[in-house]
């Protein structure tokens, strides 16, 4: 079922859900009275919440990829990630960061980095809640754990990646950046904070501060769902620093859309169309900054 059959009130109810702090009861009694019944909203649930086994575009044993759990240095003590390179890898490769969603390392963003390994690309997704004990299976869990650490010491420890991977020796020492929702705007900010960033891509997530923006270089590209009020707000200002700046960029609208587009775990969030246009667009900047050839 594609996001485009279910109500867009539901959506949005789960999105405020997953991004705030409304408890699991009041979410389920506000979603029944959207659906119409506790049963129906039962019946729903499924189609809203993360299912991992939707969103495995590459297998995790894809024997074109060598997949495995890494360590880096963070600002306080190591930083637990998921690594993926090509198997077939001939000399040093561009690195690419993806970086999660609110909620930690999970399945899906894991499954992300091996569609980035597979471009040709060193792909490292960290789990930026490694020194609060690492992110939970249970999304709900995942999101308390998140809202309740310490959020400047997790974006920290997520740009530490940066350097980490443009300083292994299987990297050329170019470092692309990838993220969504939280990870979004994170991965802007390694655009203004890191030097190694040669190209930063942000799926609707927060904007940058103009102290940010004026020291970035590298070019963005942002991914923006056309139904999302609470980012898209935020979106003209943005523009107006860009330019004052002149940062190149580009910025690309999906209408129809709602926040979380991209993410293929939640049949009534993921929008097939709109994700594949813009995973070709991220891919075809990090082939033109980073190389290889788009694919």
């Amino acid at each position: 079922m594609n996001g485009k059959e279910i109500s867009r009130d539901a959506v949005e109810l789960y999105n405020e859900y997953i991004h705030g702090d409304l408890p699991r009861r009041a979410f389920l009694k506000k979603l029944a009275g959207i659906a119409g019944s506790a049963a129906a909203a039962g019946a729903l649930l499924p189609l809203l919440e993360p299912n991992y086994a939707w969103g495995q575009q590459v297998e995790e044993n894809d024997p074109r990829l060598v997949t495995d759990y890494v360590e880096f240095a963070g600002s306080s003590g190591p930083v637990r990630a998921y690594f993926a390179r090509p198997a077939q890898q001939e000399g040093p490769l561009p690195g690419i960061l993806v970086i999660h969603e609110n909620r930690g390392l999970n399945a899906h963003i894991e499954d992300v980095a091996r569609r980035a390994a597979l471009a040709g690309y060193l792909a490292l997704a960290p789990d930026g809640l490694s020194f609060a004990g690492g992110a939970p299976q249970d999304q709900e869990a995942a999101r308390d754990l998140f809202g309740n650490s310490d959020g400047e010491h997790i974006t920290r420890d997520v740009i530490a990646g940066v350097p980490y991977l443009a300083a292994r020796e299987d990297c050329d020492g170019r470092v692309g950046t990838v993220g969504f929702c939280y990870g979004g705007g994170v991965s802007l900010l390694c655009a203004a904070r890191e030097p190694a960033v040669a190209a930063a891509v942000c799926f609707y997530g927060r904007p940058l501060r103009a102290e940010d923006v004026a020291k970035v270089t590298a070019p963005l590209m942002m991914h923006y769902a056309g139904e999302d009020q609470r980012i898209n707000d935020s979106i003209p200002a943005f523009r107006a620093l860009l330019d004052e700046y002149r940062v190149a960029y580009s910025l690309n609208m999906y209408p129809g859309t709602g926040h979380g587009f991209h993410n293929d775990t939640s049949a009534a969030r993921y929008n097939a169309e709109a994700a594949q246009l813009a995973w070709s667009r991220t891919l075809n900047l990090f082939a033109y900054v980073l190389g290889p050839e788009p694919v």
